[in-house]
């Protein structure tokens, strides 16, 4: 084979999605790969402490003597609404701006009560009904959980 021919397969390989091409014949063996291997790496976690809970028999006798000792946090009164999201709650649109809700204050069902912030996302939470707010629960700019309580109100 002629160093044109061999320009030709080159050119060929190159200009394909072929990875490797073998021709053989009793004179002589040509083979002609592109590019390398993949590099394959392992990564391994490192050893984790198992994490130990109490067992239910084991809490529960501890459980009446607390009660006992500690006096019992009162219940609020109203109804609670918590963060649909994990994020970070907002009490007003800017931070130079006004907040959405005071305590005492009537709200009319679909009125923007917060915002949750996830992932840049601004995400207002709405009063799903009419309701007078009893108690804001969460500081301005501070991280909410997943079902945190973030107002506490009374339906109208």
């Amino acid at each position: 084979m002629d160093i044109k021919d061999l320009k030709v397969l080159v050119k060929m390989v190159t200009e394909t999605d072929i990875t490797e091409f073998e021709l053989e014949n009793a004179d002589e063996k040509i083979r002609i790969k592109r590019g390398t291997a993949p590099e394959v790496i392992h990564y391994q976690q490192p050893p984790v402490a198992p994490v130990q809970f109490p067992s239910v028999q084991q809490a529960a006798p501890a459980a009446p003597a607390e009660a006992s000792s500690a006096p019992a946090p009162v219940a609020e009164k109203g109804q609670k609404i918590v963060s649909p999201i994990v994020g970070t709650f907002y009490r007003a649109p800017a931070p130079d701006a006004a907040p959405y809700v005071e305590v005492g204050q009537v709200v009319e069902k679909g009125q923007v009560l917060c915002i949750v912030e996830a992932m840049k996302l601004m995400n207002e939470i709405e009063a799903e009904f009419r309701c007078k707010i009893v108690k804001i629960c969460k500081e301005n700019a501070q991280p909410v959980e997943f079902g945190e309580c973030l107002f506490i109100v009374e339906p109208l």
